[in-house]
């Protein structure tokens, strides 16, 4: 028994990770053959070489392919089941998954198709692996030609609003960030919010912290994809910690992604001795040959912080999710729980303990 495999038994939740991008390699082979789709590899090596990325357009051209194996309700619903079981194995028991309804209608998929997937898939999740599954459904920012993109975007709100009854919790905003900012989406986030949904648009990966300034002005976010830029901006970081605003921070996918050198380099845990309320999480973990767990663990072995901060952090995760309160109450003090027991099974010492042991080791 470790730290490192303490933090992989923990209980956690997740805040950003995007169906499209959780698609194991093999399925998508097989998705690719069922539908027709010709990749550029044929094997799971072949895609995996695929995966590397010379920048962030580059990675949303991969991205975009990916989503064209996605034909039938069949194929949403085996996605949606295969996430829920790889969370299940990390011990994550709650996530609030991204997905982009426009980029399937414009493949001609109907709306019922995909959506009878998700809502099949999300009973299963719970039923067959007790992980409990929310929506994000984002706006592609990047959607060429004003017209094309602004119904692209009115699409989206209008499904999110009418899936709010089976589980859509907030409206997001994806993409590339350079040359879309969030003004451009300002009247969709008004519907959304008007509605009940939350806003929970990217920010702060590609472009710096004025992207993240303009979610919060315009778009007025309750939480921010990725915002880690916002390390860059003093004021800003006071900001988000005055006002509480979270940040949902993906390590590997900012490493491999080349918005941090390295996970050594990374504000993560700087931004939390600041204040910020920083989640972590995996984003696309196939396509960054990752996963939350390893996102996890580098927390402790890569940026050196103490198994008490991390305990917060997953901790966190649940009180910040958009789930109902009294729900997030509950898997609040059953995880806490959970913890202490673990603690003692992996460690063999109390919390206290732990964190002591710990500094001790890096000194």
């Amino acid at each position: 028994m470790s730290v490192e495999s303490y933090l992989r038994a923990a209980p956690k939740a997740e805040l950003h990770v995007h169906l499209e991008g959780s698609i194991q390699p093999a399925t998508l082979l097989e998705l690719a053959r069922r539908n027709g789709v010709d990749l550029p590899a044929t094997d799971v090596d072949g895609l995996r070489r695929w995966f590397v990325y010379r920048d962030f357009p580059h990675f949303i051209e991969i991205y975009t392919a990916i989503s064209r194996c996605l034909r039938a309700a069949e194929d949403y619903e085996l996605i949606v089941v295969e996430l829920a079981t790889e969370l299940a194995r990390q011990n994550c028991r709650y996530a609030e998954v991204t997905f982009s309804p426009s980029t399937h209608a414009a493949y001609g998929v109907s709306q019922e198709q995909w959506w009878r997937g998700l809502v099949t898939g999300r009973r299963r999740a719970r039923k067959e692996h007790g992980v409990e599954l929310r929506w994000v459904f984002d706006i592609v920012r990047n959607v060429e030609g004003p017209e094309e993109n602004r119904r692209r975007a009115d699409y989206t709100v209008a499904v999110a609003i009418e899936g709010m009854g089976d589980g859509v919790v907030a409206l997001g905003l994806g993409g590339n960030e350079v040359g879309y900012p969030a003004e451009r989406f300002r009247a969709e986030f008004e519907r959304a919010i008007a509605a009940g949904l939350k806003s929970d648009p990217h920010a702060g990966e590609t472009v710096g912290p004025v992207s993240i300034w303009r979610a919060i002005r315009v778009l007025h976010a309750d939480r921010l994809g990725h915002g880690v830029r916002a390390v860059e901006d003093p004021d800003l970081v006071a900001y988000l910690v005055e006002h509480r605003i979270p940040i949902e921070v993906s390590p590997t996918s900012n490493v491999r992604l080349g918005v941090s050198p390295s996970l050594e380099a990374h504000p993560f845990r700087s931004l939390r001795e600041a204040g910020v309320v920083a989640t972590v999480n995996s984003d696309d973990p196939p396509l960054f040959n990752g996963t939350l767990n390893d996102d996890v663990v580098a927390l402790h072995n890569n940026m050196g912080m103490p198994v008490d901060d991390i305990d917060a952090v997953l901790l966190d995760a649940v009180r910040v999710s958009f789930a109902p309160d009294a729900e997030r109450a509950t898997r609040e003090v059953r995880y806490a729980e959970e913890m202490a027991v673990l603690r003692l099974a992996h460690l063999g010492e109390s919390g206290d303990e732990a964190k002591r042991s710990t500094d001790e080791g890096r000194a």
